[in-house]
């Protein structure tokens, strides 16, 4: 069992840059897979990053690439999404989730994947 809880959501203006954190409890957390989705209002949740259990590999919407960076603190047991250049379009409640076992390299961009989710941290980009 993971139990995770998103912080660092707020309001910002466009250009700037934010971290997100996803604190998770468990001490399994170092075996799981993570990744970062957003849901904006009347849209279905759909990916952002993903980051392997071990952080060799990340993966990337096309949206958000270049722009934002994944990364984990198994030792802290939190991973975060760094957040620059941001737009009006990032505006989203932001969830972080947990995969825990093998994940095809194609299937870290899909929700079934993940077993755990956060409550969601919001993000709005004024512009």
């Amino acid at each position: 069992q993971v139990q995770l809880v998103e912080s660092g959501g707020g309001l910002v203006q466009a250009g700037d840059s934010l971290r997100l954190s996803c604190a998770a409890s468990g001490r399994t957390f170092s075996i799981h897979n993570m990744g970062w989705f957003r849901q904006a209002p009347g849209k279905e949740r759909q990916f952002v990053a993903a980051i392997t259990w071990s952080g060799g590999s990340t993966y990337y919407a096309d949206s958000v690439k270049g722009r934002f960076t994944i990364s984990r603190d198994n030792a802290k047991n939190t991973v975060y999404l760094q957040m620059n250049s941001l737009k009006p379009e990032d505006t989203a409640v932001y969830y972080c989730a947990a995969a825990p076992g093998f994940v095809r390299d194609s299937n870290y961009a899909s929700k079934g994947e993940y077993r755990y989710w956060g409550q969601g941290t919001q993000l709005t980009v004024s512009s």
